[in-house]
């Protein structure tokens, strides 16, 4: 007698099987890792909320990109940690500081063998903290931050970098930044647009990774958690005003948002996962409450499958190895 009701686990019962006919795959390509260098560090340091991250040297970042690129991964996003803060975040701009200097010498080091990504945002950068620059009653100036983050994106540009990450949520951000790439000579680089980035209880590893000034919270500017809809209108603005490609931020608790905008998206989509997931993670794997390898791989598979094409996860080195083992 024939029970076709079993037919899906007889595509079960092997790993070959099983691999065979996977609907989602990943790929050490699919994957971005986001690198954090900091200002005057004689050797790496690591932090204590992201257990194997570090903030890196001039040195280890370029043994970081190197070994990236052996793996396959497909890109990394630099994140600057400067020594000096002030109220405008001016070290953004300096083409010595740390950011500009870390995508020059990453690209030094590796060309364009991977796509090399900078953040524009100035939250490393300001000594409030804050991803702008803020008014006589410190709420955030949105037009006089698009006059740095259009400045800071040349700088960028300047140094190297293949993609800009511009992850403030400021509005209108991404025409600014793409006009000044037009008018300085940049028409190649391309905009990874935080487009749709979430007010998230989950980035407070990243605050000690790039040592947040931050008292308060961004919940004025970026995207509230009980919102979907407004994710698409988020998207649409910035594909309007000439995205090369979306992100959503974060991932873990916004499958939902991310499944929605890559339904709808013309243009590649990413999804970061973000420290507070990592750090979860990472944390139960030492408690031996979870298996660390397969939690790691099915998180990520997770984000792919609900339609994310590139992946920014703080393991892509070690999971890119991983994948190429198998």
């Amino acid at each position: 007698m024939s029970f076709p009701n079993h037919r899906p686990r007889r595509l079960r019962t092997t790993p070959a099987m099983r691999r065979l006919t996977a609907e989602n795959r990943l790929a050490p390509a699919d994957l971005i890792l986001p690198a954090f260098i900091r200002e005057g560090l004689t050797e790496p340091s690591p932090i204590s909320s992201m257990p194997g991250v570090v903030q890196h040297t001039t040195d280890s970042l370029k043994r970081a990109a190197a070994e990236a690129v052996q793996l396959g991964v497909g890109g990394i996003m630099l994140f600057g940690v400067p020594a000096v803060r002030d109220a405008q975040g001016t070290a953004s701009l300096d083409p010595d500081g740390v950011l500009n200097k870390a995508i020059r010498d990453v690209k030094a080091e590796v060309g364009d063998d991977l796509v090399i990504m900078g953040d524009v945002c100035l939250d490393e950068f300001t000594d409030h903290g804050h991803c702008g620059v803020l008014d006589a009653e410190g709420y955030v100036d949105n037009d006089a931050t698009l006059e740095i983050y259009g400045k800071m994106a040349v700088a960028q540009a300047d140094a190297g970098a293949h993609v800009l990450g511009p992850s403030g949520m400021m509005d209108g951000q991404i025409a600014v930044i793409r006009q000044a790439l037009e008018e300085s000579g940049h028409k190649n680089t391309a905009v990874l647009a935080y487009a749709a980035k979430y007010a998230s209880a989950f980035y407070g590893p990243f605050r000690e990774a790039v040592d947040s000034q931050l008292k308060g919270d961004r919940r004025t500017y970026q995207m509230d958690a009980a919102n979907r809809r407004e994710a698409i209108l988020e998207v649409e603005l910035d594909l309007e005003e000439g995205a090369d490609m979306v992100m959503v931020k974060p991932a873990m608790s916004y499958l939902d948002i991310l499944a929605d905008v890559a339904a709808m998206s013309p243009v590649p989509v990413s999804a970061y996962q973000i420290s507070g997931e990592y750090a979860m993670i990472e944390a139960a794997a030492a408690n031996g409450w979870i298996d660390r390898r397969g939690a790691i791989t099915e998180s990520v598979l997770g984000i792919k499958r609900a339609g994310a094409d590139t992946v920014l996860t703080y393991w892509a080195s070690e999971l890119a190895g991983w994948l190429k083992e198998s």
